[in-house]
């Protein structure tokens, strides 16, 4: 069993759903980053649900650091975050002990843990963690941004109503604090809408996200085992409800010609750049200068209000259940700044793994 991520800077998870708490630890982070709490909040009230596209559950989610911290900046020494859970249920679960959830990690979680877990509202599997997590994100991405790099997640499409692909130097600052973040607020009312029509019929919808990252010089990454795409795509499986990453023009390329889909190389300002970014921005596992772009599947919420087929456990019977409780009706929006939290945190070790500890930080 494995809660932490990462090689030079690792994030340790910790809490259940409905636990006194969530929590992160981060080590190796470099000494003298400033934790400004107010940019941490900004990214967790992007995350926090709001109004009738969102779970009944609402947090303050106002994280609490019980080391690595001093007079606003990093230690060194390993940083924790804690969360308190403050509006829990676990009655709300109490009834579906024994008959687990359609497309949860209720079954899979039962078996891996001989029924030990604590399974109330996902426990360790729920998108709970993900707020310790965007909050560990969070002070990873001010560290980057001190280095001039930036990153912005929109959503691509929702159901089948799409925004417009990002252009990664143009559009990024006006996703910046955007609760709904689309291009265009004429489609995004749309997608609304759709989100609004599914609640009333107590159903869920997925979508696509597009995320950007600009600022990176080319050079950082490595072949095979540990590419940037590769240790992306192992960081973001891990947000709950992500069901696909590809890179660039991703699953487009089997539609295209060696001729339409390579990058040609160019010199522009003295600087080596690519006439297209059909590779997103990583060629060979190692970023090419260019911003590095991938799109992330998230699927339908898998609580609904609407009967669905189980088993009970403890009869080996079949039944039916119908989920009550607090649910998103789509979690796509709220997946922004998770995968925004993801991606700091994955170039954030990349990045000290190549140019070391000393290079990040002292910003006073």
């Amino acid at each position: 069993m494995n809660n932490t991520f990462g090689r030079n800077l690792t994030v340790t998870l910790v809490g259940e759903s409905h636990g006194p708490m969530v929590g992160a630890v981060i080590d190796g982070m470099p000494s003298g980053v400033r934790i400004d709490e107010k940019e941490i909040m900004t990214l967790m009230d992007r995350r926090r649900p709001a109004g009738k596209t969102a779970t009944a559950r609402h947090e303050s989610d106002i994280p609490q650091f019980l080391s690595g911290v001093k007079d606003g900046y990093s230690t060194g020494t390993p940083l924790t975050i804690m969360i308190p859970n403050e509006n829990v249920r676990r009655s709300d679960y109490d009834r579906l002990a024994d008959t687990p959830r359609p497309s949860h990690a209720d079954y899979t979680g039962h078996i891996r843990y001989r029924g030990y877990e604590d399974a109330s509202g996902g426990g360790h599997f729920s998108g709970r963690l993900t707020a310790a997590l965007t909050a560990a994100g969070a002070i990873c991405m001010h560290m980057l941004e001190q280095e001039g790099i930036h990153i912005a997640t929109h959503i691509l499409r929702l159901a089948d109503i799409e925004d417009r692909p990002m252009d990664p130097l143009k559009d990024m600052d006006a996703l910046k604090d955007k609760a709904f973040p689309v291009l265009s607020d004429e489609q995004g009312e749309k997608m609304l809408e759709k989100i609004r029509t599914a609640a009333r019929e107590n159903d869920s919808l997925g979508g696509i996200l597009e995320t950007a990252v600009t600022g990176l010089e080319a050079g950082t990454g490595d072949p095979f085992f540990d590419t940037v795409e590769s240790l992306l795509a192992h960081a973001l499986f891990a947000v709950p409800a992500v069901k696909g990453v590809s890179f660039g023009s991703g699953f487009g390329f089997a539609d295209m010609k060696g001729s339409q889909a390579n990058d040609p190389y160019a010199v522009k300002d003295g600087k080596i750049i690519t006439l297209t970014n059909h590779n997103g921005g990583i060629c060979g596992g190692i970023t090419t200068g260019m911003p590095v772009c991938f799109q992330t599947v998230i699927r339908p919420t898998p609580s609904i209000g609407i009967p669905q087929s189980t088993v009970n456990l403890k009869t080996m019977e079949n039944t039916q259940i119908r989920i009550g409780g607090r649910h998103d009706p789509a979690i796509v929006h709220r997946a922004c700044p998770v995968i925004d939290a993801v991606t700091a945190i994955v170039f954030a070790d990349l990045l000290i793994g190549r140019y070391g500890y000393e290079h990040f930080g002292g910003e006073r």
